[in-house]
């Protein structure tokens, strides 16, 4: 692996290409389609021929020596079977080793976009802190000048108390959510300060009916059809192995005695009188059964997945918008608002603190819906990847 070199900020584009160009995983997941490449290779190859010598009677002017050479002939298109039934293999590899794609893609999204609402969450509880900050030097400041009892800036004083320890608690998210970007990116501790991204523009997905049109084509389904494919063609291996596999031998014999040489020639051919591979062929055509049962409930499965998956997209992304273009910003400047109050004399201390925690229970809110739409989003990138369409760059680079 190369060493990635630090950098102040992250976008989504550096975080991917780091992940595609480091991440352990992919790297040993692409070696799967050489590894079955050699099976095809394998499977394609003939049988070795047999040289065989033999002496009868040592004794050196008695002795007779025998030299065959025997070349198994395979008989019922036993290597046609094999190489396909191994090419069927590789081609699982293949779409496998897709899979293993889509799986980082949506590991490298959900990791950025969690990084990131993290840090949106710390710059927020930030925001909280300098209001409480202000709030309690407002509080006792008006103890000081008799206008308000002890308590209220005991009150004050405890609410931003609490407020810092939220503070701490969105840093350590922050850390892990870090820690966990660069895990995926195949590096031990981050290699950024900071990740560069924006919630004001969450992806356009392509219409409903145009993603569920699209579900047969997805590596999944995909994968459970070529399993098909790859059991039927085990089902070929295991009839062409009742065919016996046919031995022609050629050679000489010479007599030493005698002086003498004689050709030979052979023919070895195994009988299927107990064993003509009944069991193995049973089940291999039922694994066939089973495989096609598998690739029906498959392709229904995830047509019901990816349903549900763009409800939950569709809901999140209309409450994310709404939260972050009215009631985010509505409890902002009505906490603002209280404080400012609150230093003029005009509200009370109580007042200050409904408006903390209105604002903290709608930035919470806000939170668990971003949560949501990346979950959803993510789901819809591991099912689909590249083909569910969103251009990432074209997208966040507004």
């Amino acid at each position: 692996m190369s060493a990635v070199l630090s950098r102040e900020s992250l976008t989504i584009q550096e975080a991917m290409a780091v992940a595609f160009a480091e991440n352990p995983d992919l790297a040993a997941a692409r070696w799967e389609a050489d590894i079955a490449k050699g099976s095809v290779i394998q499977a394609a190859s003939l049988p070795n021929p047999e040289l065989s010598v033999a002496v009868e009677d040592t004794r050196r002017e008695s002795s007779l020596t025998s030299v065959e050479f025997t070349q198994p002939i395979e008989l019922g298109g036993k290597r046609r079977a094999r190489t396909t039934f191994a090419e069927r293999d590789r081609d699982v590899a293949l779409i496998q080793t897709e899979q293993k794609v889509n799986e980082l893609r949506s590991a490298v999204i959900h990791a950025f976009y969690s990084a990131l609402r993290a840090q949106e969450a710390f710059e927020l509880s930030g925001k909280a802190v300098e209001l409480a900050t202000r709030g309690a030097a407002v509080a006792q400041g008006r103890v000081t000048a008799g206008k308000a009892s002890p308590m209220e800036a005991t009150r004050a004083q405890l609410e931003l108390s609490d407020i810092q320890l939220k503070m701490e608690s969105a840093r350590f998210d922050l850390e892990n959510a870090y820690s966990m970007l660069a895990l995926v990116g195949g590096q031990g501790a981050p290699f950024f300060n900071s990740v560069e991204g924006s919630f004001e523009a969450l992806p356009a997905l392509p219409a409903s009916e145009i993603i569920l049109s699209r579900v047969e084509g997805v590596p999944e389904v995909r994968l459970a059809r070529m399993n098909i494919l790859r059991a039927e063609a085990n089902v070929g291996v295991e009839k062409a192995e009742r065919i016996p596999t046919v031995s022609l031998s050629v050679g000489s014999q010479y007599d030493r005695a005698l002086g003498q040489r004689v050709n030979l020639v052979g023919v070895s051919v195994p009988l299927p009188l107990f064993n003509r591979n009944r069991g193995a062929l049973l089940s291999a055509a039922r694994g066939a059964d089973q495989a096609r049962d598998i690739g029906q409930a498959t392709e229904l499965r995830m047509r019901a997945e990816v349903r549900r998956t763009l409800e939950q997209w569709k809901y999140a992304k209309r409450e994310v918008h709404s939260l972050n273009t009215r009631l985010l910003p509505d409890s902002e400047n009505a906490l603002e608002g209280a404080v400012r109050g609150f230093e003029m004399g005009k509200f009370a201390l109580i007042d200050v603190l409904d408006a903390q925690r209105t604002f903290f229970a709608v930035q919470s809110r806000y939170m668990d819906s971003l949560g949501r739409a990346i979950d959803a989003w993510v789901k819809l990138e591991k099912i689909y990847g590249v083909e569910l369409g969103v251009e990432l760059d074209a997208e966040f680079d507004r």
